[in-house]
């Protein structure tokens, strides 16, 4: 029967409860146990152990239904469900009352492949891996004491509190720049590959964060675009990356520097605490209070010596005195035996020079008589004085053969004590008899 209430009018008016009873036994009834084949949305598992999802079609569609799996039937499982596997689930459809909900209450649960979304991640990994977007040796170290700290994310998302909350308590002395940016939708990826390429370009802080709070697959589906994970690569800047819980994983981990589990955890990797950063300087400040005092002592030793030796200058005076009648003594010794030893060169050396310039001088005269004896017997005039007489023509061109003679020529002879005209009568060869 029926609960509800009856109007006069025979018009049945239901209570809430009521209602959601009656659709819960229709569907209970109509239905019955089944199995359903989807892919896994926005899986968690309660302290309780009881895990709760969404299930959707695998082809992109937008129905789901809200699944519950309890702890007896969670603790059969083989494997670990996570968002983007593709299951087949039995079990039987129910209303969860207090929120009229339907949902879907799993009592088995079984791989049926990787699913469409979790084949896709997989399939741009591999192929940005490839690429060596994912090199270890790209990656940068951050820096021990950033001065200012970029984070990009939406400004209303709660993974932006919780950043900044964790790094005003760690270090409420360092500058903070948020790059807003969409962090899930369509639009999202785009946004964000922006805001990472504005502070690339600015260059005015020392470390990014890219952080959003958890969710499932879908929802965190913009940090695995290429063009995000290619804009966490170019930065200029180390960057690490914060998103989801520690069991969410996005390509933009894979791509950035450090992957922190949180967005809190990415404040606290980035940022140093104050107290730590204190220490540290006052461990600086120490060395440096030793160092100075150790400078100080050393210089005052210096300080105290070279005072002792000025307090008694008399003695610096005598034995600079001392050293001084020394070399005097040693220079007046040698001095004379040095003087003498050059005059005895100087004496030696001109003997040589003496000596080496009669030898000289007796042999260029030698040469001089053989040049001259040489250059007597050269002489023309000396062959002239025998008998002989030069002949030249009436151009002073020498006549040396009777070839060149004609009968009534005029020539000059010249002759040991003069020189006369003569004419050629007659020319006979010697060749010819």
């Amino acid at each position: 029967m029926i609960e509800g209430i009856s109007t006069g009018s025979r018009r049945t008016i239901w209570g809430v409860a009521a209602l959601v009873r009656e659709v819960a036994e229709l569907i209970v009834t109509g239905i019955g146990a089944c199995t359903v084949r989807g892919e896994i949305s926005g899986f968690s598992r309660a302290a309780s152990g009881h895990c709760y999802f969404n299930l959707k079609d695998a082809d992109g569609g937008t129905a789901l239904i809200r699944c519950a799996m309890f702890r007896r039937a969670a603790g059969l499982l083989g494997f670990a469900p996570a968002d983007g596997q593709l299951v087949e689930l039995r079990g039987r459809l129910g209303v969860y009352e207090p929120r009229g909900e339907l949902q879907f209450v799993v009592e088995a649960m079984q791989r049926a492949g990787a699913g469409a979304l979790y084949e896709q991640f997989l399939r741009i990994k591999a192929s940005l891996e490839a690429q060596g977007l994912f090199d270890v040796a790209r990656k940068r170290p951050l820096p021990a004491y950033p001065g200012a700290v970029g984070i990009v994310t939406s400004p209303g998302a709660a993974a932006l509190h919780d950043v900044l909350t964790a790094l005003a308590r760690r270090a409420p002395q360092l500058r903070v720049i948020v790059y807003p940016s969409l962090v899930q939708g369509p639009e999202a990826p785009t946004q964000l590959a922006a805001a990472i390429a504005l502070a690339s370009a600015r260059a005015e802080v020392d470390a990014l964060i890219v952080c959003r709070g958890g969710g499932s697959l879908e929802d965190l589906w913009a940090f695995n675009d290429e063009r995000v994970v290619r804009a966490i690569c170019a930065a200029s800047m180390p960057v690490v990356s914060g998103v989801g819980h520690e069991t969410d994983v996005t390509l933009a981990d894979f791509a950035a520097d450090l992957r922190a589990p949180t967005p809190t955890a990415a404040a606290e990797l980035v940022a140093p605490t104050r107290e730590a950063c204190l220490q540290m300087l006052q461990a600086y400040a120490s060395l440096m209070s030793r160092r100075l005092v150790e400078v100080i002592d050393q210089n005052a030793q210096r300080l105290d010596r070279a005072a002792l030796r000025l307090s008694r200058p008399a003695q610096g005076v005598r034995r600079q005195g001392e050293r001084l009648s020394v070399l005097a003594h040693r220079l007046a010794n040698h001095a004379p035996r040095e003087l003498q030893a050059q005059r005895a060169r100087l004496v030696q050396v001109q003997g040589d020079l003496q000596h080496g310039s009669r030898m000289q001088l007796a042999a260029t005269r030698q040469r001089l008589d053989a040049l001259a004896a040489r250059l007597r017997a050269l002489d023309p005039s000396q062959v002239l004085a025998r008998g002989y007489a030069w002949l030249s023509d009436a151009a002073g061109r020498a006549v040396t053969s009777a070839q060149q003679l004609e009968v009534g020529q005029p020539l000059q002879a010249v002759l040991q004590d003069g020189v006369a005209d003569v004419r050629v009568t007659q020319v006979r060869s010697r060749i010819n008899g």
